[in-house]
């Protein structure tokens, strides 16, 4: 149908543990992508995810990368691996829900998206069990 399909893996940074795992990760990733696929990597672990020898392949072969608030040493690895600034990395220093960094090519742009917490298009996307 010559449509593009979202692939969604949570906790990506588990398939980066083991040199077998993150191979075949790094292969669909690549694939996905030939497909006309939109292979996206979810991770609270932000840190672990970095430092897999496979990072450099994932950022090669990904077109945005969405930071939300992230931990000081991640911070850390992303300004060195993204070359993002201090003052840019003050947006994802204990950032609230909705806000954060949108990176594509060369351009990163700090972002705030909040939704009313009353709309149906909130409680579709909150992650929060309770629904606050």
């Amino acid at each position: 149908r010559k449509r593009a399909t979202w692939y969604f893996c949570d906790e990506a940074h588990l398939l980066l543990k083991e040199a077998q795992t993150a191979a075949y990760f790094i292969e669909i990733w690549k694939r996905f992508r030939k497909w006309g696929g939109i292979p996206t990597a979810l991770t609270q672990n932000l840190k672990d995810f970095l430092t897999s020898p496979e990072i450099e392949s994932i950022f090669e072969n990904s077109d945005f990368v969405i930071l939300l608030n992230t931990a000081p040493g991640a911070r850390a690895i992303l300004a060195q691996k993204l070359g993002i600034s201090p003052h840019q990395l003050s947006h994802v220093t204990y950032a609230k829900p909705g806000e954060g960094l949108f990176i594509y090519g060369g351009t990163i742009i700090p972002f705030v998206n909040r939704f009313p917490k009353s709309s149906n298009l909130y409680k579709m996307m909150t992650t929060k069990p309770q629904g606050d």
